[in-house]
């Protein structure tokens, strides 16, 4: 498939090959409400012969999409609650979103911000808004990390992203800048030099917080993308969903978080689905995440775990769930279980 720009309509998957005429019209139906794009990399991957492909399951539209339950919610882990001025969210004391962009190279059909992000979403932060979005930062010498998300901020014009980060260079207290994105796995020609010249504008420590969920994502182009970054000296971090269907599978996981740190990307955050509207066929119960999240100890290296953590509804912040490995007895000791599920006693008892 050759392809020089991303699918943006129902029509242009279908002239793509990735939809039938029946995936055409649910197509329609579901870009009616939630935004769509794929960009070529990842079109090429889709094998739109599999309803099941992995990744088209994350970026072609589904009608189940249409279908809202009850305990989903339009914003689902609470941003709103914790937006003082436009673009910030400033959930935990030392650190804030900053929210400039709300586009995205892909829409991914399980986006817990489905309802802010496209083309007729929030949009892009005016200098006014940018302008009020700073004079927050400045104003509080406790933030010491500054997150840059959206959308996916990296979408920005190298041009454009410099500007931030000077104004970022000019907080003492800011030390950290770390950027949310998909595009070196979605994108990987985007990280070209003038963009990584941009990422260090601020003078600061920089991450890269990169998501992929599943090892196809991993293409050559993608490691590549990694591979100028870190030789940058930007640090790499992962974030991946556990999807149902997709990545739901200690072995698939295991190769997803060993490309990972092949790529020198430090596994960070494995998220359950947040409540997002539309999304429940891609949720599974936390009792099963659990499950997978202690197979996953037993197979891969230390350097592959990330932690699995829940965003708990309402604005309150993340949670690690993994199961509980240790437990007190009534003896005083601990019973503490190995990744087969096998409890040992600690201290272990005198021979």
């Amino acid at each position: 498939m050759t392809l020089h720009r991303a699918l943006k309509t129902p029509d242009e998957l279908a002239e793509a090959g990735l939809v039938d005429a029946a995936g055409l019209a649910a197509a329609r139906r579901v870009a009616g409400r939630y935004a769509l794009a794929v960009t070529p990399a990842m079109a090429r991957l889709i094998d739109p012969a599999d309803p099941a492909d992995p990744i088209g399951r994350q970026f072609l539209p589904d009608l189940r999409e249409l279908a809202t339950m009850p305990e989903e919610r339009a914003d689902p882990i609470g941003d709103a609650a914790h937006s003082p001025v436009k673009g910030i969210v400033h959930r935990y004391p030392d650190r804030v979103l900053l929210k400039a962009v709300h586009v995205c190279p892909v829409y991914c059909r399980f986006c817990f911000r489905r309802e802010m992000v496209g083309p007729s979403g929030d949009g892009t932060l005016s200098s006014t808004e940018l302008d009020a979005a700073f004079d927050y930062i400045r104003a509080r010498p406790q933030i010491w990390e500054v997150i840059l998300t959206g959308g996916d901020p990296l979408v920005l014009s190298p041009r454009r992203l410099a500007e931030i980060l000077r104004r970022l260079k000019d907080i003492d207290h800011v030390r950290i800048v770390r950027f949310h994105s998909r595009v070196p796995v979605v994108d990987p020609q985007a990280i070209d030099a003038a963009l990584i010249d941009a990422l260090k504008e601020s003078g600061k420590t920089v991450y890269v917080a990169l998501h992929a969920n599943h090892p196809r994502e991993m293409t050559p182009q993608a490691r590549e993308a990694c591979a100028r970054l870190a030789d940058a000296g930007i640090a790499l971090v992962s974030q991946t969903v556990l999807l149902k269907g997709i990545n739901d599978d200690a072995g698939v996981l295991a190769d997803l978080m060993r490309a990972f740190v092949e790529c020198r990307v430090k596994p960070y955050y494995l998220h359950h689905p947040d409540l997002a509207p539309g999304t429940s066929h891609f949720r599974l119960e936390i009792a099963e995440g659990q499950k997978i999240v202690a197979a996953l100890r037993g197979r891969v290296s230390g350097l592959c775990q990330p932690t699995y953590v829940l965003d708990i509804p309402g604005g309150y912040g993340k949670a690690p769930i993994a199961a509980a490995t240790v437990r007190q007895t009534a003896d005083g000791c601990y019973a503490v279980s190995d990744y087969r599920g096998d409890e040992h006693v600690y201290p272990p008892p005198q021979d």
